[in-house]
């Protein structure tokens, strides 16, 4: 679930951002040394006043499609909040962990998919989906050119979008996504000898697709070019990862991928996804699965909308995750929710929750009206589901007095027993003393895709209160694969 990357390179060192969406911290900052393994450094947005998401922001709104670039000492971060009261604007920092600035807004550019580009005299580009482009002045956010309309694809192609511009050698290329973010997903390319163009298209446009393919990845598209340790050129992109019969269902959100680049004539060749690179890899460290709340929470951590001390905090019983319950629980855009990306097809999540105050426990979350839930309080444990306009209790089983394991796990569908399998289980249960599993329901996941649930987002595993108090001990999320 880290869709529409955007990466440069400083140095020896690479840096890469991702859309965040309904969530809060907001763009996910990554660093890498080789463009395969990668640790996040934080999130850019990190403060209300920079990411002012209300529960008026519908899911799959909020923050999407950042472009992240190095000029002249700065990381510039130039993104589109697609919220009431948004717009684009553009984040600086002179280290990418942060602090990143205040925003600095470009009221006169209208759009989403932003990019920004500097010429040879220091004008800086902005190119957005549709695809036209402006001249800014990024220091007051005035535009001083534009809107200018740009090449926009090929004929009658569905969704130009995701521009970036770049020099290369003799040309400057304006690189794109076209036909949607399903399955038509593409990458096409044009070139000419200006940022402003004229841009010829490349002759054998769609540069990567998969549509119409078998390839077990799907939907690729929204693609950044970076030239790797030894000068060759790379491409990352997005893609999904459809699981089960047909017509196929994603879970995990769309994801980020590497491919190959090389260059014939002056236009890009892309190689497949599968290819390693031939640089030696150098893993870096590894993301602790258990947060026993021993201190503020990590950057892997996010909420939906907002996150405030009052109802999110390690400070008022330490050693513990405390939250006050807001809202009418995960049905209610302002729900209290504190949870991490699911990344693996088959993965358990496991808490420690105590619900003396209240009530609450473990969400799979998509959005507002697509998620499913185990919940302790009142003396019980609860299973519920939420299926578009559908709520049910699947099932309740007593359960003694004092904090509760509850456990939550995926199990990939790896054998079909028709056309009709989805493409995993989501079971629940309680944890005993001893470590055994009661299970209490186990459920399709195909209803907590997105091509049941729709939008941009995958699922968010996570801790969550319904009423009053909730405090957890430690969370564990690991992966089964």
């Amino acid at each position: 679930m880290h869709p529409d990357p955007s990466v440069c390179r400083v140095g020896e060192d690479y840096y890469l951002v991702c859309s965040s969406f309904e969530y809060f911290p907001g763009v996910p900052v990554f660093h890498s040394r080789d463009l395969v393994n990668w640790t996040q450094l934080g999130n850019a947005l990190d403060r209300q006043s920079q990411l002012p998401l209300t529960a008026g922001t519908p899911s799959s709104a909020g923050i999407c499609a950042p472009t992240l670039r190095y000029h002249d000492g700065r990381f510039h971060l130039v993104v589109t909040s697609v919220s009431h009261g948004g717009g684009t604007a553009v984040f600086t920092a002179t280290d990418p962990a942060g602090p990143w600035s205040e925003p600095v807004p470009l009221p006169g550019a209208h759009g989403i998919d932003p990019d920004l580009a500097w010429d040879e005299d220091g004008t800086c580009w902005c190119t957005m989906a549709g695809v036209h482009q402006y001249r800014v002045d990024l220091a007051t956010g005035a535009v001083v050119a534009g809107p200018r309309p740009l090449w926009s694809g090929g004929d009658r192609a569905k969704a130009p979008e995701a521009p970036h511009l770049y020099r290369i050698g003799r040309h400057w290329y304006l690189l794109i996504a076209e036909g949607g973010t399903e399955r038509s997903h593409a990458v096409s390319i044009a070139r000419g000898p200006a940022p402003d163009g004229p841009f010829e298209p490349c002759p054998a446009n769609p540069v990567l697709t998969h549509r119409g393919t078998d390839d077990p990845v799907q939907n690729t598209g929204h693609a950044d070019l970076v030239q790797g340790p030894d000068g060759s050129w790379w491409m990352v992109l997005l893609g999904v990862r459809p699981g089960g019969g047909t017509p196929g269902w994603h879970v995990l959100g769309r994801e980020t991928f590497l491919a190959p680049v090389h260059w014939v004539d002056d236009w890009p060749v892309v190689g497949a996804l599968t290819v390693t690179p031939p640089w030696p890899l150098t893993p870096g460290p590894v993301e602790p699965h258990r947060d026993d709340f021993d201190g503020e929470l990590r950057p892997c951590w996010i909420s939906v909308r907002d996150r405030s001390e009052e109802h999110c905090t390690t400070r008022e019983r330490p050693g513990w995750l405390t939250l006050h319950a807001r809202g009418a629980g995960l049905d209610d855009p302002s729900v209290v929710f504190v949870g991490r990306r699911q990344q693996h097809r088959s993965c358990r999540a496991r808490a420690l929750v105590d619900v003396e105050r209240g009530s609450g426990g473990l969400a799979v979350r998509v959005d507002e009206e697509h998620h499913y839930e185990v919940e302790a309080g009142s003396g019980e444990v609860r299973v519920h589901a939420r299926i578009g306009p559908l709520r049910t209790v699947v099932v309740a089983r007593a359960v003694p007095a004092g904090p509760v394991v509850l456990v939550v796990r995926v199990n990939e569908t790896r054998e079909l027993r028709d056309a009709r399998s989805g493409p995993d289980t989501v079971s629940f249960g309680v944890e005993a003393p001893g470590g055994t599993v009661t299970t209490l329901a186990e459920l399709d996941g195909r209803y907590l895709s997105t091509e049941v649930a729709g939008g941009f987002t995958g699922r968010v595993i996570g801790a969550y209160a319904a009423t009053g108090t909730v405090h957890f001990d430690w969370i564990d999320h690991e992966p089964l694969d």
